[in-house]
């Protein structure tokens, strides 16, 4: 099967089907501007007919049994282990991620799957004690019934799985649009493998398109009762907004500028290793990536020497060759956004110790220091393979560094002093922070979420059950209750 060409469709109530838009989405590989597909939008009446599809199809999969649901999550496991070296082969033409990227994508893939099953049988109910004589209380979970999802271009395949897997599994159905960049591999190829799976139609339904065709009309429906979005802060205020006017409830998982730790009793050669890896893994295209690397100036010396000297060996080009660490970014805006941001910081005064160049969509690393603290760079996400050395006097400098930005994702503390690391760790103002280790990481059953202007809620394990069902209470009076009139 050719992904690009059999699956550029879209897929509503169980039909593959051309959208019926006026103007199509063109699907390029960003490493070499091949055209991998084109694919017709879908309009507002689309949208319509997937949320009705959604909604007609849900109460019956909310009454099958969940260890019947939970089947078509382990054969969609099996589907992808069969496929795996043809869905490695689509992450890379469509995402010019490489080799090691893709590999990292569908395992975590894999194991969001293996926690959908769990969480078929996860939705427990229980008694609740009542001060009325002879009065039950039960309190069931109970499917929210339409989930809209909106995945992002990064890891498209991942994030998609991420909230659609548990939504089903749940007892939902689902409303996916995928961005505008990864149509096939963060919308149509989920769909195809559940399909494959056995999961009945009309429960996940894909539409390709974009606000220009079709407005808020995704967020706004009526049939939609949770949405799932992953992207920037700037759509995630707007998606919360609307969400809000129309009492839907939102899940936000957005961008970061996480910090990267390193104290004076770090052990800087493992520190530099992990600070290479979280600046530079998919090109730095990665909501925790390390934008900032915060050094005690006790160590400031040896760590950059061995920083840059790492960032020197990475191999940048063709996503094809397994040697390659860094291949392109998603597309001309994005090179051309990360080459500004670039210039501009160093006009701000800041030094270049490690100067990319931009060759297409490939952008080579960039390291810079000695930043003025005015300087936007410190303050925003910087998507890209642009690392930030800031130097500091110990640990409650480091602190307060770390904490100067309106995001809140992700970071980690590099010590070797475990308990030292835990204190700071949690004085840093984020969701989620990692104590020796890389600023990147996600499974299946810890809470994913951030602070700040980093989103709401949180996903993963226990917190799918919270996004995905609502609590019922349901009483039952055994005898008569006395009224008073």
């Amino acid at each position: 099967m050719s992904y690009f060409t059999d699956l550029a469709l879209q897929y509503i109530d169980g039909e593959w089907r051309p959208g019926n838009g006026s103007w199509d989405i063109i699907d390029f590989n960003p490493y070499n501007g091949e055209k991998l597909a084109s694919i017709t939008v879908a309009t507002t009446e689309e949208i319509d007919q997937a949320y009705r599809a959604a909604k007609r199809h849900q109460p019956a999969w909310a009454a099958t049994n969940p260890y019947s649901r939970r089947i078509v999550f382990e054969r969609a496991v099996r589907i992808i282990e069969d496929r795996e070296q043809e869905f490695t082969e689509a992450i890379i033409a469509e995402l010019g991620g490489t080799r090691l990227k893709a590999a990292f994508e569908l395992h975590l893939a894999k194991e969001f799957l293996r926690e959908a099953i769990q969480l078929a049988l996860r939705a427990e109910g229980r008694i609740v004690p009542s001060p009325v004589d002879g009065k039950e209380n039960r309190v069931y979970r109970v499917p929210v019934g339409v989930v809209a999802v909106i995945s992002p271009f990064n890891f498209p395949f991942l994030l998609s799985i991420k909230s659609v897997a548990p939504a089903l599994a749940l007892g939902n159905a689902v409303v996916l649009k995928p961005h505008q960049n990864t149509p096939v591999c963060g919308g149509a190829l989920v769909a195809k493998v559940l399909e494959e799976a056995g999961l009945p139609p009309g429960l996940l339904n894909v539409v390709v398109t974009d606000i220009a065709e079709i407005g808020d009309s995704l967020i706004e429906h009526p049939s939609a009762n949770v949405i799932s979005f992953t992207g920037s802060d700037k759509v995630g205020r707007h998606v919360a907004t609307v969400g809000a006017s129309h009492f839907k409830k939102v899940i936000l998982e957005l961008g970061g500028n996480s910090a990267m730790l390193v104290l004076d009793d770090a052990d800087v050669d493992y520190a530099v290793d992990a600070a290479v890896f979280s600046r530079f893994v998919h090109q730095g295209q990665v909501c925790m990536a390390a934008n900032r690397l915060i050094v005690d100036r006790s160590v400031l010396e040896e760590f950059t020497e061995k920083f840059v000297a790492k960032v020197r060996t990475l191999k940048v080009g063709d996503p094809q060759d397994p040697t390659t660490h860094i291949g392109p970014l998603i597309n001309s805006g994005q090179a051309e956004s990360i080459t500004a941001v670039v210039d501009q910081t160093i006009e701000d005064g800041a030094t270049v110790l490690v100067r990319g160049g931009t060759e297409g969509n490939v952008v080579s690393p960039t390291v810079l220091t000695d930043i003025p603290a005015d300087s936007a760079v410190l303050h925003q996400e910087v998507f890209g393979p642009v690392a930030l050395i800031i130097p500091v006097d110990g640990e409650e400098e480091a602190v307060r560094v770390a904490n100067d930005t309106p995001y809140g994702l992700g970071g980690a503390v590099h010590t070797r002093d475990v308990e030292r690391g835990i204190a700071v760790a949690r004085r840093i103002e984020t969701g989620m922070v990692h104590v020796n280790d890389s600023t990147v990481g996600d499974e299946p059953i810890v809470p994913f979420g951030g602070e700040k202007h980093s989103g709401l809620g949180r996903l993963n394990g226990d917190q799918m059950v919270e996004a995905f069902t609502v609590t019922k209470w349901i009483s039952i009076q055994h005898g008569r209750s006395a009224f008073p009139f």
